[in-house]
């Protein structure tokens, strides 16, 4: 008897089937109530969220999937510096968990890279994040504790994307404010 595993392509959403938008305040209730689910109460005392509580998302940056016509899955980015080096502080991205495993969050990672990395004077996208499921994205790993947030992070999950391959190891300072030119 032989049984089949599935391939990682056997999950991914057809085309047609998927697609991405803007965040509205339609959305707001919605994403709050993801966030809760993917994250729980532990959410508000991850480093990354206090990231997010000092520095507001860039509403061009914050965008939906949907699947068959239904939210599946949210992303937000948020203009932050690091060594006097503007760029984006990726997420949170969430997924229904109705919707994992279709594509919609390495759809929504890829759409708001190319938009952010397409601006005049943004050098990075960085996240707090798996290798695993960001690498084949673009990701690569920082320099351990070059990249100081404020709260504890895994130095491992730091991981940045850049059109600069040298980015990573470039990078080094605390996460602070987007510096206006």
């Amino acid at each position: 008897m032989t049984i089949s595993t599935p391939h990682a392509a056997d999950f991914v959403a057809k085309p047609e089937a998927l697609a991405v938008r803007p965040e509205t305040p339609f959305d707001d209730a919605w994403i709050e109530h993801l966030h809760e689910v993917s994250f729980g109460p532990g959410r508000f005392a991850r480093a990354a969220f206090r990231v997010r509580e000092r520095f507001a998302a860039d509403p061009s940056l914050c965008w939906i999937a949907e699947l068959g016509g239904k939210r599946a899955a949210s992303v937000r980015m948020t203009p932050i510096s690091v060594g006097g080096v503007n760029g984006y502080l990726l997420g949170p991205l969430m997924t229904d968990p109705a919707f994992r495993k279709q594509g919609a969050g390495r759809t929504l990672v890829m759409h708001v890279c190319d938009l952010a990395l397409a601006r005049e004077g943004i050098a990075f996208v960085l996240l707090v994040g798996d290798q695993a499921y960001y690498g084949p994205l673009g990701f690569a790993p920082t320099v351990p504790n070059a990249i100081t947030f404020p709260g504890p992070v895994d130095p491992a999950r730091v991981l940045v994307h850049s059109a600069d391959a040298e980015m990573g190891a470039k990078l080094s300072g605390p996460v602070a404010r987007f510096i206006t030119r």
